[in-house]
C-alpha cells in the first residue's frame, strides 16, 4: 500500500513540475482549445523572446510557387498540437532580411511564422497580396512543417509595400483571422470590404507613407462594425518596423493572439486603449473586442 501511494506521490510530482514548465502544458483548455502558452503579463509580451524554443528552417526560390521563397521559423514543441500561422512580407526593394527579427520573436509566442522574399523586389501591393496567400498555401499544404499548423487560423503582415499587401490579402481571403499592415503603403485607400480583423501600425515621422495619406485613412475607412484598431507610433519614421521593437512586437502579438488564437486573456492589453507614451502617438481601437 505504502509503495502505491508513493508511486501516486510521484506521478503527481512529475505532473505538477510538467504543468509548470512553459508552453509544456499550454494546448488550450475546454473553453478554448487554441489557447497556446502560460497566461500572458506584461513583461511576457515585452520579452524579446516567448515560453516556447523556435527552430528554422528555408524555402528556397526554387520549390517557392507563386512568392520568392523564405524562411520558416516554427516552436520547436510538439506536445502542444498545431499552432496558428503568419505570413509577412518586406517593402519595396527589400527583402525577407527587413523583417526577420519578426519571425523568431512571434514564432517563440506560439505561432508558425514565414518571412518571404517577394518575386521581384519591386513588386506592387496587389502582387505582394497575391503572394502572401501564395505562401500561406506553401506553408499548409507543401512545407515540411504543415502538420504543425491549423490551417483555419492564418494571419497577414507586411511592411510598407507589404503592409499594402497584407490589406490586399485579406481583401481577397476573408478568412483570414488577422492582418497588420506596418507602415503600410498603397495607392487604394479605402478597405470597407475588409472582413479580417485588423490593426493598422503607423509612424509619426513617416515621410515614405504619411500617416494623414496612409494608414490613417485605411484605418477609417475599416467596417465600423469590425474589429480594428489603430497604432501610431511615436518617434518612429517609415523603416522603424525593420529593427526590433517593442511596442511593435507586443501590440502584434496581443492581436495575433487575440483573433487568431481567440485568446481573451491578451485583450487586457488592447483594451481598454492604450494610451499615449514615450512610444505610442495615439492609439485608436474598438473596444470591447469580439463583440
Amino acid at each position: 500500500m505504502n509503495r502505491h501511494l508513493a508511486a501516486a506521490a510521484t506521478a503527481t510530482a512529475a505532473c505538477l513540475t510538467l504543468l509548470a514548465t512553459p508552453g509544456a502544458s499550454a494546448a488550450g483548455t475546454a473553453a478554448n482549445p487554441y489557447e497556446r502558452g502560460p497566461a500572458p503579463s506584461q513583461s511576457s509580451i515585452e520579452a524579446l523572446r516567448g515560453p516556447y524554443a523556435v527552430s528554422e528552417t528555408s524555402v528556397s526560390s526554387l520549390a517557392a510557387s507563386g512568392f520568392g521563397g523564405g524562411t520558416i521559423y516554427y516552436p520547436t514543441s510538439t506536445s502542444d498540437g498545431t499552432f496558428g500561422a503568419v505570413v509577412i512580407s518586406p517593402g519595396f526593394t527589400a527583402y525577407q532580411s527587413s523583417i526577420a527579427w519578426l519571425g523568431p520573436r512571434l514564432a517563440s509566442q506560439g505561432f508558425v511564422v514565414f518571412t518571404i522574399d517577394t518575386l521581384t523586389t519591386v513588386d506592387q501591393p496587389d502582387s505582394r497580396g497575391r503572394q502572401l496567400l501564395a505562401a500561406l498555401d506553401h506553408l499548409t499544404q507543401r512545407s515540411a512543417v504543415r502538420g504543425r499548423i491549423d490551417a483555419t487560423r492564418l494571419g497577414v503582415m507586411g511592411h510598407s509595400m507589404g503592409g499594402g499587401g497584407s490589406l490586399e490579402a485579406a481583401k481577397s481571403r476573408p478568412s483570414l483571422k488577422a492582418a497588420i499592415p506596418l507602415t503600410g503603403w498603397n495607392t487604394d485607400k479605402t478597405w470597407p470590404e475588409l472582413r479580417t480583423p485588423t490593426l493598422v501600425i503607423g509612424a509619426d515621422g513617416d515621410t515614405v507613407a504619411p500617416v494623414s495619406s496612409h494608414s490613417e485613412p485605411f484605418y477609417q475607412s475599416l467596417p465600423s462594425s469590425l474589429d480594428k484598431a489603430y497604432l501610431e507610433l511615436n518617434g518612429a519614421t517609415h523603416f522603424t518596423p525593420n529593427t526590433s521593437n517593442t511596442t511593435i512586437a507586443k501590440y502584434s502579438i496581443s492581436w495575433l493572439k487575440r483573433f487568431i488564437d481567440d485568446d481573451t486573456r491578451y485583450e487586457q492589453f488592447l483594451c481598454p486603449l492604450p494610451r499615449p507614451s514615450l512610444t505610442i502617438e495615439e492609439y485608436r481601437g474598438t473596444c470591447p473586442l469580439g463583440s
